[in-house]
């Protein structure tokens, strides 16, 4: 029995901890995507090969990314101030923010389902979720200086 208290004490403090400064948790979140997108990017780009295997591994982490980004724990109340790019506009248009990231995650999920065999496939892909990104940009972030 101490043992079984201890196990779900551990998953406890392991879940609260998952989100524990939402600032910090979510600029990580925002880092991994930039890089998984940037990676893509450059296949699209024609800078790196097409290899069907590994295009669709990094989709799949770009939709476990999607998957890990949940609005209410990472923008609470109280974490629009401090080292933040935020804009207020979150806090202000909640429901728009999170139709925002339901859309993008819809987007990958659709094209992890359609793998792509090809880099014109690739594009296209791209070419839907990319302006996702730059939308919720544009109206939920603040430009740094």
């Amino acid at each position: 029995m101490r043992k079984l208290v201890i196990a779900i004490s551990m998953v406890a403090v392991a879940g609260s901890a998952a989100f524990a400064d939402p600032i910090l948790d979510r600029q990580a979140l925002m880092k991994e995507r930039g890089k998984l997108v940037g990676g893509l990017s450059k296949v699209v780009k024609g800078e790196e090969p097409f290899d069907a295997a590994a295009v669709l591994t990094q989709l799949q982490a770009l939709q476990v990314n999607a998957e890990k980004f949940d609005v209410d724990a990472l923008f609470p109340k109280g974490s629009e101030a401090g080292d933040t790019t935020a804009a207020p506009k979150i806090w202000e248009d909640m429901a728009g923010f999170k139709a925002a990231e339901d859309k993008y995650l819809a987007g990958v999920k659709a094209a992890v389902a359609a793998a792509p065999g090809d880099v014109d496939a690739l594009k296209a892909q791209i070419g839907t979720i990319g302006p996702d990104c730059g939308a919720c940009h544009q109206g939920y972030r603040v430009k740094k200086s």
